[in-house]
């Protein structure tokens, strides 16, 4: 058996890649396969794993979250496809913690992770390989199979100035290698780009609250493409000239409008569309439009796997800035710059100028989402039971609620269960759906993959198509559901001093 390992080089990724080596061979794992100093982005541990047909991998990273001596760790395990474990893989392994009562480690097992090379070493008997690759070369050839290079290193020789931000995460050299040294920018076009255990103090999640210092830069004007990536490189975020901020719906949604002036899928054909349950329905009308398939599936990405697997799927994407298409299991931060860098050349216009063409092409999805942090367990617990008990009820299927001018007149309610269309799992309780006879939809989750307290995240969408509003701010659009969302849920009261408030997929509060 060969497993992969890599991390996003935070607090302590070096010394457990060390310890997960010895504990391989101490277990019958006849190679694993490692990034050089241990540090491999998400998407990259994805395409190495397919590349050489492993048995899956390790990665060590706790994704978006902060690093550092007192902040986030975490390990997660990917198989055979490339892709995050699936819930009947993880709920195995969970049962098996119950009844450990013992490991097994080499620990005088000491392989120098430092340099690229292949060591080989005899355990009871048996040999064991450490291969220690440059997952940047592996990750960068992949991608020029994908896209046309000399068209974007031409669309940037024409005097477009980009800037890309990698938050000290592991990105960094990636975007370096391709960014700059394949696509001939200035090599000051990539910043924060070396790997840092506690990315400099930064918070490593590319949203308008913790990449401020990159939106401030776009705002002076100077640069006509920026872009963010998170500590394991799987995120991203989008922003134009003068720091226009693309949504995720909405950069998903474009991107499937014009995903076949990339040559991988002129090449493959479009399969597919997917998005997670709480993304805008912005990409649903692509599919309409184009005549493709749109799937909805829970919040995580291993719910796109199958689909991915079984050819049914060539895009997919989260409201929480994942973006991804079937060329790995993982989203991947650095291929959705490559694919708006695509379309940019392709269209020859600005961000902006094809986000408002989009818009008038389809009507706006006009979207938002507000976060509930550090919550207490008890309030939190309490208003999704209240909200699971009012959807439950279907006497409230046809209520009008009123706010200001507006009125939305409840056409269905529930919360969301998923039967995977491939081997027909389920998977319920994935979230509070209010969704109303005008599209517009008010969703409760939740959800936290930090290390302390709850979050509960309330998403909001409502869509438009009168060209005349398509330049609204999405607060003024959306005020009357937000205050519908919050009565209706009881929120403010329930959670009163209990939980801050971050909002940060529009605007900063």
């Amino acid at each position: 058996s060969t497993l992969v390992i890599g991390g996003d080089g935070r607090y302590y990724e070096k010394e457990a890649t060390l310890l997960i080596i010895k504990m391989c061979a101490a277990n019958g794992v006849s190679k694993v396969i490692v990034a050089q100093n241990g540090l491999m982005s998400t998407p990259a541990v994805s395409c190495v794993i397919r590349k050489y047909k492993t048995n899956g991998g390790i990665i060590l990273t706790a994704s978006h979250n902060p690093g550092g001596p007192d902040a986030d760790f975490g390990i997660k395990f990917n198989t055979e496809n490339g892709g995050p474990a699936p819930e009947n893989v993880t709920d195995k392994i969970f049962e098996r913690t119950k009844s450990i009562s013992q490991y097994k480690i080499c620990p005088d097992l000491n392989a120098d992770i430092s340099k690229v090379g292949l060591s080989t070493y005899t355990v009871d008997g048996k040999e064991f390989t450490v291969q220690v690759i440059d997952s940047v070369l592996d990750y960068v050839k992949y991608m020029k199979e994908i896209f046309d290079f000399p068209a974007l290193k031409n669309y940037l020789s024409t005097g477009k100035q980009v800037l890309i931000d990698a938050m000290n995460g592991v990105m960094g050299p990636y975007a370096k290698k391709v960014i700059c040294e394949e696509l001939g920018a200035p090599q000051n076009s990539v910043v924060n780009s070396t790997p840092l255990e506690d990315f400099g103090g930064k918070h490593p999640d590319p949203n308008l609250t913790y990449a401020a210092d990159l939106v401030t830069e776009m705002a002076k004007g100077h640069y006509d493409f920026g872009a963010a990536f998170d500590g394991d490189g799987d995120r991203n975020m989008i922003l134009g000239k003068n720091a226009f901020f693309v949504t995720p719906s909405d950069s998903l949604a474009v991107l499937a409008h014009y995903l076949e002036c990339i040559p991988y899928f002129k090449e493959t054909g479009v399969k597919g569309y997917a998005r997670s349950m709480p993304t805008s329905g912005a990409v649903d009308r692509v599919a309409k439009a184009k005549n493709q398939t749109c799937f909805e599936v829970p919040t995580g990405w291993k719910f796109f796997g199958n689909l991915m697997d079984a050819g049914r799927l060539s895009l997919c994407g989260e409201e929480s800035f994942g973006t991804g298409s079937d060329h790995i299991r993982e989203k991947d931060g650095l291929w959705a710059v490559l694919a708006w860098l695509s379309v940019l050349a392709n269209q020859n216009c600005s961000v902006e100028e094809c986000i408002k063409k989009h818009w008038h092409t389809y009507g706006r999805n006009f979207y938002t989402r507000y976060d509930y942090e550090n919550c207490e367990s008890e309030p939190a617990n309490k208003m999704m039971a209240n909200l699971n008990a009012y959807v439950a009820d279907q006497s409230n299927i046809g209520k009008v609620f009123t706010s200001g001018d507006k009125s939305y007149t409840l056409a269905k309610a529930d919360n969301f269960s998923y039967t995977d269309p491939v081997d027909h799992s389920i998977s319920k309780n994935q979230g509070i759906r209010l969704i109303f006879s005008d599209d517009s939809r008010i969703i409760f989750r939740l959800s936290g993959t930090g290390s302390s307290g709850a979050t509960i995240r309330m998403y909001l969408e409502g869509y438009e198509s009168d060209p005349a509003k398509y330049d609204m701010d999405p607060q003024v659009v959306l005020r009357p559901l937000i205050d519908i969302a919050l009565k209706l849920s009881q929120l403010p009261e329930l959670n009163r001093k209990r939980c801050s408030n971050r909002y940060h997929i529009n605007y900063v509060l």
